[in-house]
């Protein structure tokens, strides 16, 4: 089962699996960002369920920029790391691109840490995706 993740209480549930991707964020933190997330950018939290338990969550959100047009952009995408291989992620980013094609957005995009060897495969090999760009980035 995948459930969108609208309280608070939701989003706590989900940081038990979301802190293996995000080690930096407490959880303070994390819900500060995400209620600020979903108020301006109308970020979404889903998470796949298997016998009552979170197992995988994602964090997306719709776009429009020149380069991707209408586009959503997948900000988070996690197994728990004792439920990998299982195919979740898989389940998850086919939802995400289903939800986005519902709703007339014409990609899906993402960007991935450059030592994530493994998701790099997963979404080349199994998800079809191209590696189109490089992400960078500067603290301020």
């Amino acid at each position: 089962m995948i459930k969108e993740m609208k309280t608070v209480d939701d989003w706590l549930e989900a940081f038990q699996v979301m802190k293996e991707l995000r080690p930096h964020l407490d959880e303070k933190k994390f819900l500060e960002l995400v209620k600020e997330a979903r108020e301006k950018d109308m970020y979404q939290i889903y998470a796949l369920y298997e016998e009552e338990r979170i197992v995988a969550v994602t964090g997306f959100k719709p776009m429009i920029t020149l380069y991707n047009g209408r586009s959503v952009w997948v900000c988070d995408l996690v197994t728990s790391e004792k439920h990998r291989s299982k195919g979740y992620g898989k389940k998850l980013l086919s939802f995400i691109e289903e939800w986005a094609s519902d709703r007339g957005y014409e990609s899906v995009a993402l960007s991935s840490g450059l030592q994530r060897k493994d998701a790099h495969r997963f979404y080349e090999d199994k998800m079809s995706y191209e590696c189109v760009s490089y992400s960078f980035k500067k603290e301020l």
